[in-house]
């Protein structure tokens, strides 16, 4: 049995030695060739590397001072948010580059040269996880093209806790010249006085109410309950406007020339624009058309305000809501 093998291992070996020795040739060719040689490691500029905190404020030491007194300056030590404590790199993306090009701005990240989305992508790596800034992107700043840093300054903030580059209400005013003049009028918010502030009702990061960014609800109302608490109930009769339309239906929240923020200069005129004899005819009192039939009646009482009955509130006090009458007597 010995004998019969080996003339077959021979066999064997022989028509493999051909195949190894074509694959030892074309490896030996293969590490020869241009292609093949090992790339030699890209230099920093092109590799992206950091070039270090340090390394910025070497040019940048008004800007780095400025830096170190503001919340940000805790980026440059490792962190949960900062894992490698990047600093100055964190936000403008790694500097080698910039540095090996003699401060070259093309080869770093500026903010006050992007467009507005590119420049916000930066602050929302890190605060789009948080409730105050969870819905920028479908906010009314965000799709009206303002970026992070048209109100927030890293580096030479006015107010120290929000890094504004002004204070409320100033910094808001910039925009809406509008709201400014109403703040103004007689009865208003106290905004002016420093008692409130824009923030306290409007979140600008974005809400679910895109048109106003209320810290409120559908109806528009909640965020007034944070002060106005006596007026939230629950009631047993409700007053159909308030739930519908809200506090804005009889107020104007910013500022009127009118006592209690009201829409209208007297109560009667605010409380017509609703409860008129036309408006408050029961569907079996019109016809088809829409039109009221002769001699109708309307379902409420009605009185003569020329006389003694322009102030509504005299008898209908529950104006915001009522336990105990439908009518809102009590």
């Amino acid at each position: 049995m010995s004998s019969c093998s080996q003339p077959r291992r021979l066999q064997i070996t022989l028509a493999i030695l051909p195949v190894v020795l074509a694959l030892s040739i074309g490896m030996a060719a293969q590490d020869k060739s241009p292609q093949a040689a090992k790339p030699t490691p890209a230099p920093a500029a092109e590799s992206g590397q950091y070039a270090g905190s340090d390394t910025c404020q070497s040019c940048h030491a008004e800007l780095y001072k400025s830096f170190q007194t503001t919340a940000h300056f805790g980026i440059t030590k490792a962190s949960r948010i900062s894992p490698e404590g990047h600093g100055c790199e964190s936000c403008h993306g790694p500097g080698s580059a910039h540095v090996e090009a003699g401060g070259d701005k093309s080869k770093i990240f500026i903010f006050a040269e992007k467009p507005p989305e590119e420049a916000s992508a930066p602050c929302l790596s890190c605060h789009h996880n948080s409730q105050e800034h969870g819905n920028y992107k479908r906010g009314a700043h965000a799709t009206n093209g303002v970026s992070c840093t048209d109100c927030h300054s890293p580096h030479h903030a006015q107010t120290k806790q929000a890094l504004l580059r002004q204070a409320e209400p100033q910094l808001c005013y910039g925009c809406h010249a509008e709201q400014k003049a109403e703040f103004r009028r007689a009865f208003h918010h106290r905004v002016e006085e420093g008692l409130m502030q824009c923030g306290d009702c409007h979140n600008m990061h974005g809400g679910y109410i895109q048109r106003r960014s209320l810290r409120a609800t559908a109806q528009q109302d909640q965020v007034c309950y944070k002060c106005h608490a006596d007026k939230k109930g629950p009631w047993v009769f409700e007053h159909a406007p308030v739930r519908t339309d809200g506090c804005g239906s009889c107020h104007t929240p910013h500022g009127s020339n009118n006592a209690r923020l009201l829409k209208t200069n007297t109560v009667a005129a605010l409380c017509l624009q609703c409860h008129t004899e036309s408006a408050m005819l029961t569907s079996r009192d019109l016809r088809a058309g829409g039109a009221p039939i002769a001699n109708a009646t309307p379902n409420v009482p009605t009185h003569n305000l020329a006389g003694r009955y322009q102030a509504c509130t005299m008898c209908h006090i529950g104006i915001h809501g009522s336990n105990a009458s439908s009518i809102l007597f009590k």
